[in-house]
């Protein structure tokens, strides 16, 4: 293997916060962002990583909340979209990242286009793979979510700590997957582990509460989309229970020259297509970045 195609562990100091990521490729390629979603880190891109590093310089830090990455108690940070858009916006002008290409899942969605919207003359290309930004993705998952953004008691907060219980983890990488025994089980154990620390369920009961505000801004994201058009590769777990084959659909009607690619799996698409989603997006960045 190339030395530049190693994966780094580095860790980076942002906004009194010690930020961790992995990084790998050559310094003067072109940026290729990875941000994470809900409940894993910067771990779900370990394969992927290496599979483009020869020609980019991929970047892929923990949020807040996640990972490796400090976490300062709720009564310290507020867990919001906002927060860690900031937070990471930081992260990429510390490393230097003036331009770059956004690989969004899940959570790192609603984090990344607040980026896009901020900056939209960074953003040299959007990749989403199960990262929803119209309401016709949203699955009846979500019902109970929904409860508790429209009522935010404690006890509609308490029907969401299953979403931390190793039960409905193994759910989310195993539900749609055409073989289970493609899925890595340090990856399941990995986020249980984060999620069973001290503090950590009600960081994420603040960020879920918080995520309505990713879909009132959905109608912003979509106009970005629109006025913008960067180029865009939607790859999507078909079989993903949370957010449904018509998100992904839906880019077109924004962009049209969005491409759509759709694979016989779940959430966690990497898991069990990570060579097909690197073949896809190296075809599609390759006349967008060139040959880095």
């Amino acid at each position: 293997m190339n030395p530049q195609n190693r994966i780094q562990y580095r860790t980076v100091a942002v906004n009194g916060l010690d930020i961790f990521y992995r990084e790998a490729g050559p310094a003067e390629a072109p940026v290729l962002l990875l941000l994470h979603g809900f409940p894993t880190s910067s771990h779900m891109f370990r394969n992927l990583i290496p599979l483009l590093a020869d020609r980019y310089r991929v970047v892929a830090p923990d949020l807040p909340g996640f990972g490796f990455t400090t976490s300062p108690p709720t009564t310290a940070f507020a867990y919001t979209f906002d927060h860690l858009a900031e937070v990471i916006d930081r992260f990429t002008q510390v490393l230097g990242l003036a331009r770059y290409a956004l690989y969004v899942f899940d959570y790192g969605a609603p984090v990344g286009f607040r980026l896009a919207l901020a900056h939209p003359e960074r953003v040299t290309a959007l990749i989403t793979q199960n990262g929803n930004a119209y309401e016709e993705g949203l699955s009846g998952e979500w019902a109970a979510a929904i409860a508790y953004w429209q009522h935010p008691t404690p006890e509609n907060r308490a029907v969401l700590r299953e979403m931390h219980t190793w039960d409905f983890i193994q759910l989310q990488y195993r539900h749609g997957t055409p073989d289970p025994t493609q899925v890595a089980p340090e990856a399941p154990v990995l986020d249980f582990w984060g999620l069973s620390r001290a503090g950590y369920d009600e960081m994420q009961l603040d960020l879920i509460l918080d995520y309505r505000t990713n879909v009132a801004l959905y109608p912003r994201f979509q106009e970005y989309f629109r006025s913008q058009r960067p180029p865009t590769l939607a790859v999507w777990g078909e079989n993903d229970p949370y957010f449904l084959p018509a998100g992904a659909h839906a880019y077109r009607r924004d962009n049209p020259a969005a491409q759509v690619h759709l694979l016989p799996t779940g959430h966690f698409a990497l898991e069990t297509h990570v060579a097909e989603i690197a073949s896809l997006i190296r075809a599609f960045l390759l006349p967008v970045l060139g040959e880095g």
